[in-house]
């Protein structure tokens, strides 16, 4: 069951546009997992909808102005012509690939990963029960797809910047919280936790950090002057 989500800011700055291209990314990959949320998406969408054509209607002088406009759209067929055609082409084109392996394991992705698979680069095996795969966002930077194994954890640490982070299969806990598959999780430089994975089924994440972890316990602080060159 999905316990953590988005904020109500950020859904209303993810159909406003206004969030960055990377959370929104994020945002919208558990909007595919999570039916609550695209409830409140559809909601806030219908919302933002409704003002603007308010704005559009007191923009003309004349109400009959914004009637014709109205009516010269609704009865325009080949928009909804063009869709349908668009349609019926994007079924018959055969569907891609829609998960990633590991070890032989195949993890299904929500929609929104899809077209990154072919930018995930290759799975490295990290202390600790972990592996580590970088995909390549673009201009929005670099994510890393996370899997640890049973008992496999990541020292504990707290954020430079921030971190968005998205459960695609199995839990984990981190000394704050147990997370499920679906959760949307957000931390930064006012916590400090420890993932770690308990299952059999062990737990792939998808993580967005913005600076380098600062490890804060044990051994594991040797690894600060080196943190830039993973989980990040």
């Amino acid at each position: 069951m999905i316990k953590f989500h988005p904020s109500p800011q950020q859904i209303t700055e993810f159909v406003e546009g206004s969030l960055t291209p990377a959370v929104s990314l994020l945002v919208s990959a558990h909007c595919d997992m999570c039916e609550q949320c695209q409830m409140r998406i559809e909601s806030e969408t219908e919302s933002l909808a409704a003002d603007m054509v308010l704005e559009i209607e007191e923009s003309f002088d004349e109400s009959a102005q914004f009637g014709d406009m109205l009516s010269q759209i609704t009865q325009a067929p080949s928009s909804i012509e063009s869709d349908a055609r668009t349609s019926k082409e994007a079924s018959s084109i055969k569907e891609k690939s829609v998960t990633i392996e590991l070890d032989g394991r195949a993890f299904k992705l929500p929609r929104t990963l899809h077209r990154y698979i072919d930018k995930t680069g290759n799975w490295s095996s990290l202390v600790g029960k972990l592996w580590q795969a970088p995909v390549d966002l673009g201009n929005q930077g670099v994510a890393n797809f996370i899997f640890m194994g049973n008992g496999g954890s990541v020292p504990e640490h707290t954020h430079r910047g921030t971190e968005y982070t998205l459960v695609i299969d199995g839990e984990f806990s981190d000394g704050l919280a147990t997370y499920d598959t679906g959760d949307f999780i957000f931390m930064d430089g006012n916590k400090t936790h420890t993932p770690k994975s308990d299952t059999k089924e062990g737990c792939l994440v998808f993580s967005i950090v913005d600076q380098p972890l600062h490890f804060t316990s044990g051994l594991a602080r040797l690894l600060n002057p080196f943190s830039h060159l993973f989980f990040r």
